[in-house]
C-alpha cells in the first residue's frame, strides 16, 4: 500500500465518523473487481458503492448518491449490539425492525427509504404502523441471505418459548408501533395511543408474556402456534403507560423502547378485550413500596459530622475506629396511595447479619421529621462506637475483608396496626482513624427497596372503631429477599442426581462470536507495601511543588498507578489539583439543557453494562454519566457530546466525583488535543490513521503488506482505539493502565498500544482474510487481555516500543503533502462541490448560530423591556414618594416657624416673670434686711435691759441683806417670807408695777418678732411658687427641643440660682 493510495482512500473518507457500542459491521470502498449492484442508478453511482461485511461473512452493498454519500459512510465505526449485523441483513432485504424482531409495513406515514442510498441513514417515519408478523415469502428470503448462527439464535422470532418466571396476558391485540421523541412522557404516549387506536385496521391477536425478574425479556407470542414474535430486553424498555378511565383508549396499554437500530424510541400499543386483563401492569392496591436509606456520618474533627466514604465496587461503607458516628435513615414511600408516618420510636444497630432482635442495640435519637420537599421522613441517631456492644465494628478490619452491620428502624405508621421494621444489611470496613480516603470510594447512600403488604381491616377487627388504623401487616420483604428467594428456587428445578454445568472458563469464552462487554473485568486494589511507600514519598514530595513533576514519576507510571491512589494521581498529572472555578462551573453546567440530551441519555445505558456501578438503569453510576455528559456537552459548543465519550467519562467516575471527572475530562479534551480529532471533518483523525499505517510498515512490514493484500485500513479497525482511548471495549485493567500513560505522556501513547497490539495478534492476523480479520479484532483481541498477566505483557511491550515525536510530526508532515497534491489532482467539479459542501455546512452553522442569536437577542430585549417597566414603576413610586417628602418638608418648616414664634413668646414672657421675680426678692430681700436688723436691736435691747434689772436686783438685794429689819422680811432666794408678807405688802407695790411693765415691754417684742417670722415664711413661699413656674417654663422649652433657647433658660436658672443663694 504506497502513500498515495493511502491518501487516495482517505480522501474519500467520510465528513463524521459514528461510534456506537459495537463493531459488527464496517463500510469500505468497494473493490474495483465487483459488479455493480442491480440498484446502482447510473456509472456514478457505481464509483460510489459501499460494500458491507457483517459479522458472518455475508456482504451486501450498499449504493450511495455520490461522493457525499460515500463521504457520510466510508469511516463509520459501528459500535452497537450483536445483534445490529443480523438487522442490518434484514433491512436489506426490505423488511422493518421490530425491536429486534421483523415485522412487514402495515402502513406508514412517512416516506419510504428511497432505492440506492443508505438505509441507516435515511430519516425514520414520524409515525409507522407495524405488525410483527413475517410472510413465508420473507423467511424464505432471510434463510436465504444470511447464514444464521444456532448458538445466537434462542429469543429469536419462531424460536420455542423458553421456560421462566413470567406473567402471560392473553386476548390481547396488538394494534402496532410508532416513533416518539419523548419515550419518558405520558402525554405523547397517550396521544400516540389514541392516534394508532383510530388508524388501526388489520390489528393482530397475540399474547404478550411479561418476566418477574428485572433481566429478562418480554416476549410477543403468536397464540396459536405458541411461537415468538417479538422479544424486547426490559433494560430496553423504558416506560409503560395505561390509557385513562373514562377515555376510548381505556382499554389499551403501551410501552416504550430504545430502538436500536434506527436509533431511535419507539411506542408499541396493545388493546385488551378484557378490561381487567392488564391490571397485574398495575401496582397491588395492598402492596406499598419504601425506599429506605442509610447514611453514616463521622466527626470530621472540625465540629461538624461528614459523611463517610463508601467503595464502589464492593458497596461497603469505610469507617475509622474510634471517631463519634451518626445514623441517618431516610424512609420514602414511592408507589400506592400515602401512608403517613407518625414517628420513630426506636433506632437499632447490631454488628453482624441476620442478628436477633434481642442483640439489637438502641441508638440515641436526636432528630425525626419530615424534610425540606416533603417526600422523605429522616431519622438521625447518634452512635458512640467506644462502647462495649459495638467493639466488633470499632476494630480494624484485614486489609480487603470487610464485615457486616445491621441497623433497623422502628416506625409508627398511623394507618398500620402495628409498628414497621425496616432491616438494613450493610457492609462495612473499619480501618485506621489516620487512613486516607482514595477517590475510589464515594460519598453514597446504601439504599435498599421494601414492599410492605398491607391488609385491610374490617371495623369489627380494630381496637377501636373511631381508630385511624385501615390495614395490619401481612409481609414486609426486602429487594435483597426477594432475589434471594428466586435464586434459591431455580436450582429445585434441576433434577436430582445432575449436575449444573460451570461457567465456562476465558479460553472458552474467547472461541464465541460475542464481543467482550464494555467495562468488563475486575481491578484488584491490592499493593506491595513497598510500591505504596515509594508512591506516598513521591507524592509528599509533588504536594511540596505541584508546578513541577518528580523526576521518577514517568517511570512509576510505566509500571501502573496503584488504584488506590489512581484518582488522586490522575488529577494532579492532568493539573486539575486547584480547580475550584470548574467545579463551580460543572455544578452550574447541569442546570442546563443540553441540544443532545436524546443522544446521551441513549448512550448512557450502553456504557459499561458489566460493571455494577453502571449497569441499573437510573442508578447512582448512570446519573452521574449522565450529568458529566450533559455538561461537557454545553460546556463544549463547538464540538458538543461524541458518541464514546461516555466510556471516558465512565472511567473517570470509577476514581472520582463526578465534579473532579468533569475536570479531567476537560483537560483530556482539551489539553491532550482529543477533542481535536472530531473537528473539521475528522481531518486530525485521518492523520493518525495515516500515522499509524506508516509506523506498521516500518514496524511491523509483513502486516502492513498482508492489510494491503487484503484491503483492511486503519479506519476499518483503529476508529474507536482513537476516538475512546481503547474504554470501549478491552478489560478495565488495561485500560486504566492506558489512561496511566496517557495522562503522564500525551495521546501519542495510543500509537503505542496499538502496535503492542497489532504485534502481539500478528500471527493470528496474517492468517486471516478481510472478514476474518475484522471479527478478530472485535471479539478475540478484546478478550486475550482479560487476564492481568496477558495485560501486564502487553502494556510492557507499548512502553518499550520508541516512538519519537519528531517521527509522529513527519508522517504528518507527509499527509498534508499528500492530501494537497491529491486536492490539486482533483477535478475542479468535485472540489468544487466539496467545497460547496463545507460552505453549505458552514453556512447551515452559522444560521443556526444566527437563529440562536436571534433567539438570545429577543429573549435579552424582552427581560430589558419587563426590566424597563419595572424600573418605570418604580420611578413612578419614588416620585410619589418625593412629592409626599416635600409635603411633610413643607408641613415641618411650618410647624417650625409656629414653634419659633411660641418659644420667642415663651422667653418674652419668662423674662417678665423674671424681672417681676427679681423686684420680688429685692423687696424681700430689704424687707428680711429690716427683720433682722430689729430683731438685732430688740435682742441689744432686751440684753441691755436684762443687764441693768440684774444690777438693780443685787444692789437691792445686798441693801435688803446690810438691813437688819429688810433681811428678816426675806430668805436667802430673795422671796418675801409669809408670815410679813401681808406687812410688807405695800412696801413692794411699786416694784410690781414696774415687773409688770417690763413683762409687757416683752411680749410687745415677742409679738413683732412673730410677725417678722411670718412675713419671711411667705416670702419663701412665694420664692417657692416662682421657682415653680420657672420649672414648667424650663420644661416646656425643652419639649420644644430648641438648644438656644435650652442654653437661654439654662444661663437664666444659672442666675436665678445664684442670686438666690445671695439672698439666703
Amino acid at each position: 500500500m504506497d502513500d498515495k493510495g493511502s491518501v487516495g482512500k482517505i480522501s474519500v473518507s467520510s465528513d463524521s465518523v459514528s461510534t456506537l457500542n459495537s463493531e459488527d459491521f464496517v463500510l469500505v470502498s468497494r473493490l474495483g473487481d465487483e459488479t455493480p449492484s442491480s440498484t446502482n442508478n447510473g456509472s456514478d453511482d457505481e464509483k460510489t458503492g459501499l460494500k458491507v461485511i457483517s459479522e458472518e461473512g455475508v456482504s451486501f452493498k450498499i449504493v450511495g448518491n455520490g461522493s457525499e454519500q460515500q463521504l457520510q459512510k466510508e469511516l463509520e465505526d459501528v459500535l452497537m449490539d450483536p445483534s445490529v449485523a443480523d438487522t442490518g441483513l434484514r433491512s436489506e432485504t426490505g423488511m422493518e425492525s421490530l425491536g429486534g424482531s421483523e415485522c412487514g409495513p402495515l402502513s406508514t406515514t412517512g416516506s419510504p427509504v428511497p432505492p440506492g442510498s443508505d438505509p441507516l441513514s435515511a430519516q425514520p417515519p414520524k409515525l409507522e404502523m407495524v405488525l410483527p408478523v413475517q410472510t413465508a415469502q420473507e423467511s424464505e428470503l432471510n434463510e436465504r441471505s444470511y447464514r444464521a448462527d444456532e448458538s445466537s439464535s434462542d429469543g429469536s422470532p419462531g424460536s420455542p418459548i423458553p421456560d421462566e418466571d413470567s406473567v402471560v396476558f392473553s386476548q390481547l391485540t396488538y394494534l402496532g408501533c410508532a416513533s416518539v421523541n419523548a419515550p419518558r412522557s405520558e402525554v405523547e404516549a397517550l396521544r400516540m395511543m389514541s392516534i394508532l387506536r383510530g388508524q388501526c385496521q388489520l390489528p393482530l391477536d397475540v399474547t404478550l408474556s411479561v418476566p418477574g425478574v428485572s433481566e429478562g425479556t418480554v416476549r410477543l407470542l403468536d397464540p396459536n402456534a405458541s411461537t415468538e414474535i417479538a422479544n424486547y430486553p426490559i433494560y430496553k424498555i423504558l416506560f409503560c403507560v395505561r390509557g385513562h378511565d373514562g377515555t376510548p383508549e381505556s382499554d389499551c396499554f403501551a410501552f416504550t423502547e430504545s430502538h436500536y437500530n434506527a436509533e431511535i424510541f419507539r411506542i408499541h400499543v396493545f388493546r385488551c378485550q378484557i378490561q381487567e386483563a392488564p391490571a397485574p401492569l398495575t401496582p397491588d392496591s395492598d402492596l406499598f413500596t419504601f425506599t429506605v436509606s442509610l447514611e453514616i456520618r463521622e466527626d470530621d474533627g472540625k465540629g461538624t459530622f461528614s459523611a463517610v466514604a463508601k467503595d464502589k465496587d464492593k458497596q461497603s461503607f469505610k469507617l475509622r475506629a474510634g471517631m463519634d458516628k451518626k445514623i441517618v435513615i431516610f424512609v420514602q414511600q414511592t408507589s400506592n396511595k400515602e401512608l403517613a408516618i407518625e414517628r420513630c420510636f426506636g433506632l437499632l444497630l447490631s454488628p453482624g447479619k441476620n442478628v436477633k432482635n434481642s442483640d439489637m442495640h438502641l441508638l440515641d435519637l436526636e432528630s425525626m421529621g419530615k424534610s425540606s420537599d416533603g417526600k422523605s421522613y429522616i431519622i438521625t441517631g447518634s452512635w458512640n462506637p467506644n462502647t462495649p456492644q459495638f467493639q466488633p465494628v470499632n476494630e480494624e478490619t484485614p486489609k480487603d475483608k470487610f464485615m457486616y452491620m445491621t441497623t433497623a428502624v422502628d416506625l409508627v405508621i398511623t394507618e398500620v396496626e402495628e409498628p414497621v421494621r425496616f432491616l438494613l444489611e450493610t457492609r462495612v470496613r473499619v480501618c485506621s482513624p489516620n487512613d486516607r480516603l482514595f477517590w475510589p470510594f464515594s460519598k453514597r447512600n446504601y439504599t435498599e427497596t421494601f414492599y410492605l403488604k398491607l391488609r385491610q381491616m374490617e371495623r369489627k377487627e380494630r381496637k377501636s372503631p373511631a381508630s385511624d388504623t385501615l390495614y395490619e401487616v401481612v409481609s414486609l420483604e426486602s429487594e435483597t429477599e426477594r432475589e434471594k428467594r428466586k435464586t434459591t428456587a431455580s436450582p429445585g428445578i434441576i433434577p436430582s442426581g445432575t449436575t449444573v454445568p460451570s461457567p465456562p472458563e476465558d479460553d472458552e469464552e474467547e472461541d464465541n462470536d460475542e464481543p467482550l462487554l464494555s467495562g468488563s473485568g475486575d481491578v484488584s486494589k491490592e499493593c506491595a507495601e513497598k510500591i505504596l511507600e515509594t508512591w506516598g514519598d513521591l507524592l509528599t514530595k509533588w504536594h511540596m511543588n505541584l508546578s513541577v513533576r518528580p523526576r521518577q514519576l514517568p517511570a512509576l507510571v510505566r509500571s501502573g498507578i496503584p488504584e488506590a491512589l489512581r484518582g488522586e494521581v490522575w488529577q494532579l498529572l492532568a493539573g486539575c489539583h486547584n480547580n475550584d472555578h470548574q467545579v463551580e462551573e460543572y455544578r452550574t453546567l447541569i442546570t442546563k439543557e443540553s441540544p443532545q440530551d436524546s443522544a446521551i441519555t441513549r448512550d448512557i445505558n450502553r456504557t459499561f453494562p458489566a460493571h455494577d456501578y453502571f449497569k441499573d438503569t437510573g442508578g447512582d453510576g448512570q446519573d452521574s454519566l449522565y450529568k458529566i455528559c450533559k455538561a461537557y456537552s454545553v460546556y463544549d459548543e463547538e464540538i458538543g457530546y461524541c458518541q464514546g465519550q461516555s466510556f471516558l467519562a465512565a472511567v473517570l467516575l470509577l476514581h472520582m466525583p463526578e465534579e473532579q471527572a468533569f475536570s479531567v475530562l476537560v483537560k483530556i479534551m482539551f489539553d491532550y488535543g482529543l477533542r481535536d480529532l472530531f473537528k473539521q471533518n475528522f481531518e486530525d483523525l485521518h492523520c493518525k490513521f495515516f500515522q499509524l499505517e506508516r509506523l506498521m510498515q516500518e514496524y511491523i512490514p509483513d502486516m502492513y503488506n498482508h492489510f494491503l493484500n487484503v484491503g483492511l485500513e486503519a479506519h476499518m479497525y483503529a476508529s474507536q482505539w482513537f476516538l475512546t482511548l481503547f474504554t470501549a471495549k478491552f478489560p478495565l485493567y488495561m485500560v486504566f493502565h492506558i489512561i496511566d500513560l496517557l495522562l503522564c505522556e500525551g495521546i501519542s501513547v495510543i500509537f503505542n498500544v496499538a502496535l503492542a497490539l497489532l504485534k502481539t495478534s500478528k500471527d493470528d492476523l496474517i492468517q486471516t482474510d478481510f472478514e476474518g480479520a475484522l471479527k478478530f479484532f472485535r471479539v478475540p483481541v478484546p478478550k486475550r487481555y482479560r487476564s492481568e498477566e496477558n495485560a501486564k505483557k502487553l502494556m510492557e511491550l507499548a512502553c518499550s516500543i520508541k516512538i519519537s515525536q519528531k517521527k509522529l510530526k513527519k508522517f504528518e508532515k507527509e499527509y498534508h503533502t499528500l492530501r494537497e497534491q491529491q486536492e490539486q489532482q482533483e477535478a475542479p467539479i468535485e472540489r468544487y462541490e466539496r467545497e460547496n459542501r463545507r460552505l453549505q455546512e458552514a453556512n447551515m452553522r452559522l444560521e443556526q448560530e444566527n437563529d440562536d442569536l436571534a433567539h438570545e437577542l429577543v429573549s435579552s430585549k424582552i427581560a430589558l423591556r419587563k426590566d424597563l417597566d419595572n424600573a418605570e414603576e418604580k420611578a413612578d413610586a419614588l416620585n410619589k414618594e418625593l412629592l409626599l417628602t416635600k409635603q411633610k418638608l413643607v408641613d415641618s418648616e411650618d410647624e417650625k416657624r409656629r414653634l419659633e414664634e411660641e418659644s420667642a413668646q415663651l422667653k418674652e414672657m419668662c423674662r417678665r416673670e423674671l424681672d417681676k421675680s427679681e423686684s420680688e426678692i429685692k423687696k424681700n430681700g430689704s424687707i428680711i434686711g429690716e427683720y433682722k436688723q430689729i430683731c438685732s436691736q430688740l435682742s441689744e435691747r432686751l440684753e441691755k435691759q436684762q443687764t441693768a434689772n440684774k444690777g438693780e436686783l443685787e444692789k437691792i438685794r445686798s441693801k435688803v441683806e446690810g438691813c437688819e429689819k429688810c433681811s428678816s422680811l426675806f430668805n436667802k432666794e430673795g422671796r418675801v417670807r409669809a408670815a410679813v408678807t401681808s406687812a410688807s405688802a405695800g412696801g413692794t407695790e411699786e416694784t410690781d408695777e414696774e415687773k409688770e411693765d417690763l413683762k409687757n415691754q416683752l411680749r410687745e417684742m415677742e409679738l413683732e418678732l412673730a410677725q417678722t417670722k411670718l412675713q419671711l415664711v411667705e416670702a419663701e413661699c412665694k420664692i417657692q411658687d416662682l421657682e415653680h413656674h420657672l420649672g414648667l417654663a424650663l420644661n416646656e422649652v425643652q419639649a420644644a427641643k430648641k438648644t438656644w433657647f435650652n442654653r437661654t433658660l439654662s444661663s437664666i436658672k444659672t442666675v436665678t440660682g445664684t442670686q438666690g443663694k445671695e439672698t439666703t
